[in-house]
């Protein structure tokens, strides 16, 4: 559309803000009227949203209109949490979070394949089609899970009246604390999508097709391993455990990282144990926040824990690349282990303790 760099990068400043601010707001509400309805107000307004901005051309609006965007398709994800904990039990849960990750991965990988051919004819259609996605999605809530739905919703207020004192989740410290590593983690993580492609391309000098084997290596195991591994391991030992062990090799694949230059066949060697990392990690946080949890302040907790994310996936790469700019890659790369190593041995004297 012929605007800036700079432009460019405001419009994502956008979405970033709004995206935090969708997942506060949507914890809150579903809170208050239930997962259900805040899931299908957010496809509808979502689907509303994608073809309205396919047609602005206005800069002042397309940020209003990204920021809403942003804003409507965060709010969903507090809520999706919530239903996830409500259809699953705690025998199942961690396994249900896993099956979740496998339809994000699955996904991502086809919209993204979808994404640039459709792309290649026109970036309108881009919008269309996403609107049409989230339309659909909610047609489909409305068809199958409407009952379980009216459910919840009575199921929350039997239990918000049973339970009321039981605490906010800004009374709880140790999942304050909780979040606070989860943020220094996830803000390391996400150079796996965002510092480490660059690097791979300057440093390494792989080429886009060699880079884009890699990342979708990444979703292939998950999609072929997470599943089976967390159903030898769920219920096994805590949680925390896993957590603090997964933590631990997304740390170790930062300090190889550092250790010098290296061919193909170790760059996959490499994305296997972060992705190792990622794997255990992330459904066992899952589990750990919705235990501790009730019916009706889930969704204050999701809320918070989307929002964890959502810092770390704006903050993270933007810091590692001034960091990389100014002290080179190697450098950034030993921060981000060191940093991923200080929070496994945090989360795992927590487990020792009894903090969280």
């Amino acid at each position: 559309m012929g605007y800036s760099i700079g432009d460019a990068g405001l419009v994502f400043g956008c979405f970033g803000a709004g995206a935090f601010a969708g997942a506060f707001v949507g914890g809150k509400l579903t809170d208050k009227i239930g997962f259900y309805k805040v899931q299908l107000v957010a496809l509808a307004g979502g689907a509303a949203l994608f073809w309205i901005l396919s047609f602005i051309k206005s800069f002042p609006f397309i940020c209003l209109f990204t920021f809403l965007l942003s804003f409507v398709n965060e709010a969903f994800r507090p809520a999706n949490s919530t239903a996830i904990a409500f259809y699953s039990n705690p025998e199942n849960r961690t396994r249900s979070y896993s099956l979740n990750r496998l339809a994000v991965n699955l996904g991502w990988a086809v919209g993204s394949a979808l994404g640039g051919i459709i792309a290649k004819f026109s970036y309108q259609w881009l919008f269309w089609i996403d609107g049409i996605s989230n339309f659909l999605a909610a047609v489909l809530m409305v068809f199958f899970l409407r009952e379980a739905g009216g459910q919840q919703s009575r199921q929350q207020k039997n239990t918000s009246q049973a339970n009321p004192s039981l605490p906010s989740v800004y009374q709880d410290k140790p999942y304050i604390l909780f979040i606070i590593l989860v943020t220094l983690f996830a803000a390391c993580f996400f150079q796996l999508f965002t510092t480490l492609s660059v690097y791979f391309r300057q440093e390494l000098h792989f080429s886009e097709p060699k880079i884009g084997l890699l990342m979708a290596f990444n979703g292939v195991l998950i999609v072929l391993v997470e599943m089976i591994l967390i159903y030898q391991l769920e219920g096994r030992r805590n949680q925390l455990t896993y957590i603090a062990i997964g933590v631990a090799l997304v740390g170790t694949f930062y300090v190889l990282l550092g250790l010098g230059k290296f061919g193909l066949p170790v760059a996959f060697l490499l994305i296997t144990i972060i992705t190792a990392g990622e794997m255990l990690a992330m459904p066992f946080m899952n589990s750990f926040w919705i235990s501790r949890t009730a019916s009706h302040n889930r969704g204050q907790y999701a809320a918070l824990y989307t929002m964890a994310w959502s810092a770390a996936q704006t903050l993270g790469p933007l810091l590692s690349s001034q960091l990389a700019e100014a002290n080179g890659f190697r450098f950034t790369w030993f921060v981000n282990g060191s940093l991923c190593m200080l929070v496994a041995i945090a989360f795992w004297q927590f487990k020792r303790r009894h903090i969280l």
